[in-house]
């Protein structure tokens, strides 16, 4: 993949909280909004291979990275991040959120912010059979958090929220990927915060007049693919999309064409 050159810059929010991003490429505007244990980092691979159809911005979202953070948190603190990121694109864009990134994008723009069209991945709602199987957990993390047991924190989401095997999770505790993911522990408390006990909010999707493309991989579990078609199908107008791919990713090559056919046309 050809090399891109980014530049960064940083965007106030309503609030005051000062949200770094990292553009490269040219084009319209797409944002990047990523999910659970990402940051501007996690999206440099899908920005390359947008950048040569998009200006890409990938951003921290607060609490992560080179963003700032400011309390209390609310969803709709994280709503005006984003605004003030399309903001510094230019007042509008193109957006593309993953996993509860996505439910953050899809919140955004059915809030009214000017969004030009709207990519999501894999919206972790639980819906049909699945519906009701998982509890809101945000204020059991809290007290976690509170309590400076990050490890528990980032082992209490992958079993509860992520349904990864308790066994599996403490084998991951002596891996190098564990001290960043309870450096970005805090925010997984925003990250269950925007995803709740994961009921589909059907009437918000259906004010989102955006046009809207709703992606899921052929390697994910099955809720998160009934998921996917759930929120196409409450979205009016939305296309639905399946991709071969792993769990709860499809490879930035393989995705970032689908992304440009849907978006640009």
């Amino acid at each position: 993949m050809t090399q891109t050159t980014s530049t960064v810059g940083t965007a106030r929010s309503a609030d005051g909280t000062t949200i770094t991003y990292e553009r490269s490429g040219d084009g319209p505007a797409i944002v990047l909004v990523g999910g659970a244990f990402n940051d501007r980092s996690t999206t440099r691979e899908l920005a390359a291979a947008l950048a040569a159809d998009f200006t890409v911005f990938g951003y921290d979202r607060r609490g992560r990275g080179d963003s700032g953070d400011t309390a209390p948190y609310a969803v709709q603190r994280e709503i005006e991040d984003l605004a003030a990121v399309i903001g510094a694109a230019g007042g509008t864009a193109y957006v593309y959120g993953l996993s509860s990134g996505a439910i953050l994008a899809a919140l955004a723009t059915a809030a009214g912010l000017p969004v030009t069209g709207l990519a999501l991945f894999e919206p972790p709602f639980q819906v049909g059979a699945y519906a009701g199987s998982r509890s809101a957990i945000a204020p059991k993390l809290a007290e976690l958090v509170a309590a400076g047991r990050r490890g528990d924190v980032v082992e209490c989401f992958l079993v509860e929220a992520v349904g990864v095997p308790a066994d599996e999770v403490r084998g991951m505790r002596e891996q190098p990927m564990w001290p960043w993911m309870e450096m970005l522990a805090p925010t997984l408390v925003y990250d269950s915060t925007v995803t709740g006990d994961g009921t589909l909010p059907a009437e918000r999707l259906a004010a989102i007049t955006a046009p809207t493309v709703v992606v899921d991989s052929t390697g994910s579990p099955d809720w998160l693919r009934a998921a996917a078609r759930a929120a196409a199908e409450a979205v009016p107008g939305a296309r639905h999309l399946s991709l071969e791919g792993g769990f709860h990713e499809v490879p930035a090559d393989r995705l970032a064409p689908h992304l440009r056919r849907a978006l640009l046309g």
